[in-house]
């Protein structure tokens, strides 16, 4: 069973305060998928409400994260350590940690999961030689089970009863992250920004996500300077591309 896994990650987490980066191991093995009916919260209202939200630093869930707490929810970001940036040093994510609390979260999580990913997710896979379509390793989808994993244990140790994600509505990220979420705790609600009429009716594009950004006093360096026209996705399993001029007809 799942949930006294979930009972015993939630009481070994900690909160990332100062320069001690808060870190956990999982050694279980990903959930089957369960049956689940999608539920996500289309009010914008979060008054008195508290959620768990998956943040990587980028422009995307820094701006839901100060729009989130505009709202009203109190955010607890919650960052997964993967391996990214070909193995990003401690002082790498103190930098995420501090964007957060500038960008309005109450609360970092940073959390080493590199140990479970590769034993629990990557390991099999290769052992089942996984590949779709003989070229892509299926780094980005194999790794969100895993954050949603260590996600819910973090919102049970918080007593949330809402968790957000800032993958699009268009996409199979969206499912990856919510089927994970309501197979380990059915109670669970996912707020998803890109699907509130509120949200994606404002922010139409990059360009309006960065306006917003500037605005509000929050730091994208990643922004400034040069920066590839497309978007990376990269593990210590894999790197994707996507977005920008690879997706332009013209």
């Amino acid at each position: 069973s799942m949930q006294p896994f979930l009972a015993r990650t939630a009481r070994s987490l900690a909160p990332r305060h100062g320069a001690s980066l808060a870190r956990a191991t999982i050694g279980v093995s990903a959930p089957a998928a369960a049956r689940f009916e999608r539920r996500s919260m289309s009010s914008t209202s979060g008054k008195g409400k508290k959620l768990v939200l998956a943040y990587s630093g980028g422009l995307d869930t820094s701006t839901q994260l100060r729009w989130l707490a505009d709202q009203g929810y109190e955010v607890v970001a919650f960052c997964a350590n993967l391996g990214q940036g070909g193995g990003m040093a401690d002082e790498d994510f103190a930098a995420v940690e501090k964007k957060a609390l500038q960008s309005g979260a109450s609360k970092v999580y940073v959390i080493n999961l590199q140990e479970d990913f590769v034993k629990n997710y990557v390991f099999p896979v290769i052992r089942s030689n996984a590949i779709y379509e003989s070229r892509y390793l299926m780094g980005t989808s194999l790794a969100r089970p895993c954050i949603s994993k260590t996600q819910v244990a973090v919102a049970l140790k918080e007593g949330c009863k809402y968790v957000a994600h800032g993958s699009t509505g268009k996409g199979n990220d969206q499912v990856r992250f919510e089927l994970s979420t309501y197979s380990l705790a059915a109670g669970l609600e996912c707020v998803v920004p890109w699907r509130i009429p509120e949200f994606y009716n404002k922010f139409q594009g990059r360009q309006d996500l960065l306006a917003y950004a500037k605005e509000r006093g929050i730091p994208i360096a990643m922004d400034a300077g040069n920066r590839p026209p497309y978007s990376m996705d990269d593990n210590l399993y894999h790197i994707s591309f996507e977005s920008g001029v690879l997706e332009d007809p013209a």
